[in-house]
């Protein structure tokens, strides 16, 4: 079975895992994280109802309870899962895959997640080599509708001073849907704001060009002073400028520290993962925070977030994490805050071009995908090239490599989801970035072959 992950269960359904797996899922998982009470959500792909039918039978045998969430966005588990004191919740989704796909993202006390080297991958082995025995007393599913709670949760968020700020928001559809109307009523311009778990306008990606044509559409027409897009269970959300030019996830990292850091006046540390801009650090410093690099995913990214008791951090993927949210993230509650501060800088007669400009100071490649099978060959020699070229002010091996030099930086990692290597590079100007990602390129194409 091929879909246990790094950071979750995930494939394409009746390939990669079926009904007959996640029903042992459902009842290993109990044993696995000494509970007999399991909190259970769920998106609206088609082949979901199925999954979680299953699930429930295997935890039942197992004589757990299951509590049913229904219908509701990744957040909301991990927001449940701390608010009422699961040890165990699961979400079956699979995010921004496309429809066939599905799976299951599985978290502990506190919602702490569950990764490959945290439980799953002894579940997996529990899978292969355990015989399933029924319990004699079985457990039992519950209903647990905690949505008006939830609401109550995120409207703390949202800024009253928004009613100037025109907003365009493409709700991809998928789970965001549940909630943007009841939290921003009819401020935005909606599309795609009914749930489908088909995905028949576009699919649920926004970091794919084709899949934010429309949000980009809809800003030009609506003139909009800003642009949203989530994913499909809504734990990412991105942003397109007035001009719908597509602003890079990870310069909001930078952007949210005039909530927390500038207006709310915190101190302490925030967090990024490792492909993220040098500008990021630069702003957040200047604000007087300190930054602290971790390793891409929620499986890693929560856990480091809390273990520093950082204030906030996000990624270059659009998962914004936030103490205020059980050092979890949230896709509504990143959008609630960054609509806020957009808000406040219009009435100062500043664009969102232009706060993004005054942030991106210096050329950036965007993450460049490359498919071959030697991957680490190709990293090495990357290292190998650069370092014997030029000294080294910073180097970085926790998450592939990331080596910075005076005027420019790369970082190269194997993903963890997806066959590709990926590779991200910044300069401090654009013709030394062209340069050196040609050079770049050309190591890896010798590597291919």
């Amino acid at each position: 079975m091929g879909a246990f992950k790094a950071y979750d269960i995930r494939g394409v359904y009746n390939r990669d895992f079926n009904k007959e797996d996640v029903y042992k899922i459902g009842y290993f998982l109990p044993e696995l994280l000494n509970t007999d009470r399991i909190l259970v959500g769920r998106d609206v792909r088609v082949s979901s109802p199925e999954i979680f039918a299953y699930f429930c039978k295997g935890a039942e045998d197992a004589g757990a309870d299951v509590y049913d969430l229904g219908i509701c966005t990744t957040p909301m588990v991990y927001w449940a899962t701390a608010e009422y004191g699961f040890k165990a919740s699961v979400m079956i989704t699979a995010s921004h895959n496309p429809k066939e796909y599905n799976g299951l993202k599985i978290s502990r006390e506190n919602a702490l997640p569950v990764g490959f080297d945290t439980g799953l991958g002894e579940l997996e082995r529990w899978l292969k080599e355990r015989v399933v025995l029924p319990k004699e007393k079985k457990g039992k599913t519950v209903d647990f509708d905690k949505k008006p709670d939830y609401i109550a949760f995120q409207k703390q968020w949202v800024s009253a001073d928004t009613d100037h700020l025109k907003i365009a928001m493409d709700c991809s559809n998928g789970m965001a849907s549940i909630f943007v109307h009841e939290l921003y009523g009819n401020k935005p311009s909606y599309i795609f704001d009914t749930l489908d778990g088909t995905f028949p306008n576009h699919e649920a990606n926004p970091l794919e060009p084709e899949n934010i044509k429309d949000i980009c559409r809809l800003v030009k027409e609506t003139k909009a002073d800003i642009g949203v897009i989530f994913d499909g269970d809504a734990d990412r959300v991105m942003f397109v400028d007035e001009n719908a030019g597509f602003i890079s996830p990870d310069l909001m990292i930078a952007v949210l520290g005039n909530y927390f850091l500038k207006e709310k006046g915190l101190k302490g540390k925030v967090l990024q993962d490792i492909r993220t801009s040098k500008a990021v650090r630069t702003y957040v410093e200047s604000l007087g925070s300190t930054m602290e690099m971790w390793r891409v995913g929620r499986a890693y990214a929560a856990l480091k977030l809390r273990e520093i008791d950082g204030i906030y951090g996000g990624e270059l993927a659009g998962h914004y994490y936030f103490r205020d949210f059980n050092y979890s993230d949230s896709g509504l509650m990143a959008c609630s805050l960054l609509l806020g501060i957009f808000a406040a800088l219009k009435r100062q007669g500043v664009s969102v071009s232009q706060a993004i400009a005054a942030i991106a100071t210096y050329a950036n490649s965007g993450e460049v995908n490359f498919k071959l099978d030697d991957k680490q060959g190709a990293m090495e020699a990357l290292r190998a090239h650069f370092t014997a070229q030029e000294e080294p002010t910073a180097f970085y091996d926790f998450d592939g490599y990331r080596i910075e030099f005076k005027d420019w930086w790369f970082n190269v990692r194997p993903s963890n989801t997806e066959p590709y290597l990926r590779l991200i590079m910044e300069a401090s100007g654009q013709k030394l970035l062209d340069e050196k990602l040609a050079v770049a390129k050309g190591i890896i194409e010798k590597c291919r072959a």
